[in-house]
């Protein structure tokens, strides 16, 4: 009998509602971080150092979050296939909440010395790991809970991330604006991770209510006993793990350029820091429903057929991109950011969370979902600084080898894509047969005898 038969609509909407606000506050809390690493941490946590040199240690500590985070995806895969979704999401939201509000109540350097920028080192990498295991059970939670639609409702955890962008930022540009700039570095800036204590108590709320899925029900009924996961996946879908992330990252190389590396490169060509984080703004909120919209249209046309045309799209556009910054305009500027970020980058990445999830089977779908998003994830911890070296070594003024640098990324998306069957009709119960077939459509031996198939 297929799970799918014991669904609950009730569960299925506090399900996409949980995952929501979930993603939401998990990346309000992890790109809160990001955007005051830029403009308060060099200030108070590496006081001590050369300017230049303290904001290259700010945006070290920021990075350690990106390293992180396919640890997360690691540990909570693992025991969310063991022990269930719901447990490891409990944990994912209180850990980041938790972590969060501490780095709100952090000493300064020149209270505690060297034992503060230790403390946001320590602080960020838990960070990092909440947010690797959020995506992952969140997703599964939506997708394992629908009957249909599944792209449409797993894409709402991804909705969360532009939704988390929109909020931090108005946190802090907020709180700057209410309390002056004097003010809000002595201590303003620690009222939004402190109000991430609220939320945290929020998500839980919405969180406690929802079930166990139906999906890993019954997979344990089926199979109460399970190995390692991380080692059936590594062991059994090795191609489709390296296709996954190779699938992902160029979503991921797109989205660092157009909200962190874009910030800086528009400052540096006149443009003012307030009207790019403007524009960032409203391009992020438009983001949320462009996401949600080419999600629901891959449960029509299939996600193949979305996330090429998407990475298509931003191969070409990313040539187009610079030089519409170039131009001055703010309106262009918005325009610019708008295109990229709430048009073509929602469908790169909106269908992913429905396709992260039909690639691999029940009992180990948590690991090989996670892993391969969290992987992929590390094209945003790294591009803008591949990017700055690119420019340091062709020219402050020369962006032609970065756009080749994020068509070659979207290429190379195309190629792993295609080499993935379409997902779309796919049962997501452990019964089924279809989990046991390869998505790429090549069996190796390893595959031909392993009970984990594709889901």
């Amino acid at each position: 009998m297929s799970a799918t038969r014991t669904h609950d609509p009730v569960q299925l909407r506090r399900a996409v509602l949980s995952s929501y606000l979930g993603s939401v506050i998990e990346y309000y809390d992890f790109l809160l971080y990001a955007t005051a690493s830029a403009i308060v941490f060099n200030k108070v946590f590496f006081s001590s150092l050369d300017p230049l040199v303290a904001t290259v240690a700010s945006f070290g500590t920021l990075a350690t979050g990106y390293l992180a985070r396919p640890l997360g995806g690691v540990i909570f895969g693992h025991f969310g296939d063991l022990l269930g979704r719901k447990r490891m999401l409990l944990l994912s939201m209180t850990l980041m909440g938790l972590a969060s509000f501490l780095i709100g109540l952090l000493p300064t350097y020149q209270q505690i010395g060297v034992l503060a920028p230790a403390g946001l080192v320590l602080l960020r990498v838990v960070q990092g790991i909440a947010v690797g295991g959020e995506w992952g059970g969140s997703v599964l939670m939506s997708a394992e809970h629908a009957t249909s639609r599944r792209g449409l409702w797993a894409s709402f955890t991804n909705a969360g991330a532009p939704s988390g962008v929109v909020l931090s930022t108005a946190a802090l540009t907020g709180t700057a604006a209410i309390v002056g700039d004097k003010a809000f570095l002595d201590w303003g800036w620690r009222i939004p991770f402190l109000v991430s204590i609220l939320l945290l108590a929020v998500g839980l709320f919405v969180r406690l209510k929802v079930e166990e899925t139906p999906a890993f029900k019954a997979a344990r009924r089926e199979s109460p006993v399970r190995r390692v996961p991380v080692l059936e996946v590594l062991r059994d879908r090795p191609r489709t793990l390296l296709l996954s992330v190779g699938a992902g990252m160029a979503a991921f190389v797109a989205q660092a350029t157009l909200t962190i590396f874009i910030l800086a490169y528009a400052v540096r060509v006149g443009h003012s820091r307030q009207e790019v984080l403007n524009a960032l703004t409203t391009s992020s909120a438009c983001a949320i429903v462009s996401i949600i919209a080419w999600s629901a249209l891959s449960d029509r046309v299939g996600r193949r057929p979305i996330v090429i045309s998407g990475a298509l799209a931003m191969a070409a556009y990313s040539f187009a991109l610079f030089p519409l910054v170039n131009n001055g305009s703010t309106a262009v500027l918005v325009l610019a950011l708008i295109v990229g970020q709430a048009v073509i980058h929602p469908m790169m990445y909106g269908p992913l969370a429905a396709l992260y999830t039909e690639l691999f089977s029940t009992e180990n779908r948590y690991t090989g979902a996670s892993l391969g998003y969290q992987l992929a994830g590390l094209g945003a911890g790294f591009t803008p600084l591949l990017f700055a070296q690119i420019q340091q070594a062709t020219g402050a003024t020369n962006t032609f080898f970065i756009s080749c640098t994020m068509a070659a990324f979207c290429l190379l998306a195309v190629g792993c894509v295609l080499a993935l069957k379409e997902t779309h009709q796919r049962d997501l119960s452990p019964e089924t047969a279809s989990e046991r077939q390869p998505a790429t459509g090549v069996v190796d031996a390893g595959e031909a005898t392993s009970v984990a198939g594709l889901a």
